[in-house]
């Protein structure tokens, strides 16, 4: 019963995270480890688990999603899924070990980019003497690969979406949350599909169980709080969250 409780804060804690910025998985994940499930069967039981989390998010924003610059949504949504889908194929088949030594250096300099992206995107801009602004074909380019990294690891994926629109397209985090969240979707409920399918993931379905409920409620929750965050407010709790998951996984590792 304690597990049980373990893992549904962890999944309340976790949606919230996605929700208002990212770094869910960094919550999910050690506390699946933490109750017994092997690295690999927790990561894809942290993705299933977090979907519904992601998709009740994303139904709070529904009414406010918006072009990542000139990338349409449906091209945009459509690359997010194959991404997250071949994301999760290298999971099942390849050794994680390398990725996740990589992976608090990916962090990181998300961290940074996040931090001082638009301020250097304004200083580029001035160099150049016009607006930067990336084109729907790179935008496309880059987010085939956040999708990629987020279906084999996920963590803090949310976080290098608002760095890369933020310095490529200079999008403000209030602005860019609800699509944000929707490409989150995206990704995970494509991984989803082959985890289900190769992982086995289902063979702790209460443990699943509790933390996908708890993932809803935070993501529901999260996204009613976020929405209401003037963007500077909503900047400091996302630069706050990456700040210490990038210190703690440092640490952990």
């Amino acid at each position: 019963m304690s597990e049980t409780l373990l893992v549904l804060l962890a999944g309340t804690v976790a949606g919230m995270l996605n929700s208002v910025g990212g770094g869910g998985t960094f919550v999910a994940l050690p506390a699946l480890v933490a109750v017994g499930l092997a690295p690999v069967t927790a990561n894809a039981a942290s993705t299933i688990a977090l979907v519904p989390g992601a998709v009740a998010s994303a139904w709070v924003y529904r009414r406010e999603l918006a072009p990542v610059g000139p990338a349409s949504t449906r091209t945009l949504t459509a690359i997010s899924v194959l991404g997250g889908a071949l994301g999760a194929l290298l999971v099942l088949t390849l050794p994680s070990a390398s990725f996740e030594a990589a992976v608090p250096w990916l962090l990181a300099f998300a961290t940074l980019v996040l931090a001082f992206g638009r301020r250097l995107a304004g200083l580029v801009s001035d160099a150049l003497g016009r607006p930067l602004g990336m084109s729907a074909r790179a935008v496309l380019i880059g987010q085939f690969f956040l999708a990629l990294y987020g279906g084999y690891f996920g963590g803090a994926v949310g976080i290098m979406m608002f760095a890369l629109w933020g310095i490529g397209l200079g999008l403000d985090t209030a602005t860019s949350n609800p699509m944000r969240v929707a490409q989150l979707a995206a990704v995970y409920l494509s991984a989803t599909g082959l985890f289900l399918i190769a992982s086995d993931a289902l063979d702790t379905p209460l443990i699943l169980a509790a933390m996908l409920v708890g993932a809803v409620a935070g993501g529901f929750t999260g996204a009613h709080i976020a929405r209401r965050l003037p963007d500077r407010l909503l900047r400091t709790v996302i630069l706050t969250i990456a700040i210490t998951m990038t210190v703690l996984y440092f640490v952990r590792g």
